[in-house]
């Protein structure tokens, strides 16, 4: 006899599909995880018939410095997303503060997110949007996939970047952060 308590089986989380008797509730915990303050990005890749493709992503986080790996998620029903699996490069742009704007236009679906936009090819095509605050051009190494999302890891091939103030997002908002000597001279 085995007094050990019984646990069922346990299968990878990585490997997991959505069921409706879930133990999480989806809504509740993605407002659970917006309490965590990311920065926002815009990551870009060149589809096979040369058309530049963008998406919104706050995904993003560095993996290692030696070797130079980064990765990001983005969701499995994404209408872009045979594109980035396809592309041999990405360029992730870490947005600055006064780029509201350009996060929400390529949040949102549109034939033409880069329309009147600064861009020039990058690595591998990836457009590099103008103005950022930091840039990583990133060669495909991998991707994994995980529920709902598949994991890109890139290797960072060129990077930039400069003194702006990023932009930051947290309960569903945009803000700035304000060090603690921004604090006490802040109306």
């Amino acid at each position: 006899m085995n007094d050990l308590p019984k646990q069922p089986a346990v299968s990878d989380p990585a490997n997991e599909l959505a069921r409706d008797s879930a133990p999480i509730d989806p809504r509740d915990f993605r407002n659970a995880l917006g309490t965590y303050g990311t920065g926002v990005t815009i990551i870009t890749a060149t589809a096979a018939d040369g058309k530049p493709y963008g998406i919104t992503c706050n995904s993003f986080a560095s993996v290692s410095l030696n070797p130079a790996l980064v990765l990001w998620s983005l969701g499995i029903y994404s209408s872009s997303l045979a594109v980035f699996q396809n592309a041999s490069h990405f360029t992730v742009h870490v947005l600055a503060n006064s780029q509201q704007a350009l996060a929400n236009r390529f949040a949102k679906s549109s034939d033409d997110k880069f329309a009147g936009i600064d861009w020039a090819p990058g690595l591998g095509n990836a457009p590099v949007l103008a103005e950022s605050v930091a840039n990583f051009q990133c060669r495909s190494v991998n991707r994994y996939y995980g529920g709902d999302h598949v994991i890109f890891l890139g290797a960072v091939e060129a990077y930039v970047y400069n003194s702006g103030e990023a932009l930051l997002f947290a309960r569903g908002k945009y803000g700035r952060f304000l060090a603690d000597d921004q604090r006490e001279n802040s109306p």
